[in-house]
């Protein structure tokens, strides 16, 4: 219906063949299988010229709306590469979405007033098909073989206390577990003389909030992992539990259902994801 629209727009076979870039037997055999399976002559063709037939007036009238249609569709997805407009679903960690991925969506929203973020804070990993996410970013990589995934930075864990209640015992204090880790916790520290020691313990107290487990270690509840890059945010009100002593890195990824042809705003928002944490949450 689409080819038949272009031939009568054209004027003939050869010149819809020419601007759509297809051989004049391909345009041929479709404009046949058409009047065939509709039982009705459309065009009348003699060697010189073409001209519809009074059901085919009438039946291009309708097929004409299929390619304004189309061609609507193809403008609205090139403009969309320049100026990011609609819905995009995007899941991190809290700890990342609070101090990484929001102030950046900000700047996006002002840099593009028509964009429409979601943003979906959650420790679990949500599957991105079901839940309809455009971007996860997680920490570890993922199993799923199914999504596209980019190493964008690293960032540190770091046991902490409340500022004053050092130096500890980490052995003899509660231990505030987010509800990611497992029940059984077991940490292995490099010390700066190049040591390690393997901490084990069972988690006192598990929340799901990331918030909740930093407020319980800055209230004195007792000791828990915090990223890094939290330790300046938090102006002093919990410290490393053991200064000398590094955990290891852990890995930043974004994820995306897309295998190719991301949606440009994704693929600035992953660049300037990566750019951050390797400036200074890495």
């Amino acid at each position: 219906m689409s080819i038949f629209a272009h031939i009568v727009e054209q004027g003939s076979v050869s010149a819809a063949a020419s601007k759509l870039m297809l051989s004049k037997s391909v345009l041929s055999h479709h404009l046949k299988s058409l009047e065939h399976e509709l039982g009705l002559v459309l065009i009348k063709r003699t060697t010189r010229r073409q001209s519809l037939t009074s059901a085919g007036e009438a039946f291009y009238r309708k097929c004409k709306e299929i390619n304004q249609i189309a061609d609507a569709a193809w403008d609205q997805a090139i403009a969309s590469q320049s100026e990011p407009t609609g819905k995009i679903r995007i899941s991190a960690p809290t700890a990342l979405m609070d101090i990484l991925v929001s102030p950046i969506i900000a700047e996006l929203m002002m840099q593009y007033p028509k964009l429409k973020p979601e943003l979906i804070s959650d420790d679990q990993h949500l599957n991105l098909v079901k839940e309809n996410i455009d971007l996860a970013v997680r920490v570890g990589t993922s199993v799923d073989s199914n999504l596209k995934q980019k190493r964008i930075g690293s960032f540190r864990d770091v046991l902490c206390v409340k500022a004053g209640n050092r130096p500890i015992n980490i052995e003899s204090v509660p231990y505030i577990a987010n509800n990611w880790q497992p029940k059984s916790i077991k940490h292995v520290f490099e010390f700066s003389n190049g040591n390690t020691h393997i901490f084990e313990t069972t988690a006192s107290c598990t929340t799901n909030s990331f918030n909740s487990c930093r407020t319980l270690i800055r209230s004195g509840a007792g000791i828990g992992i915090i990223p890094d890059f939290y330790l300046s945010e938090q102006q002093n009100d919990v410290v490393e539990a053991l200064p000398d002593a590094r955990l290891p890195c852990n890995p930043v990824y974004a994820l995306t259902p897309f295998s190719q042809f991301a949606p440009p705003v994704l693929q600035t928002l992953i660049s300037q994801l990566e750019q951050t944490l390797n400036r200074g949450l890495s």
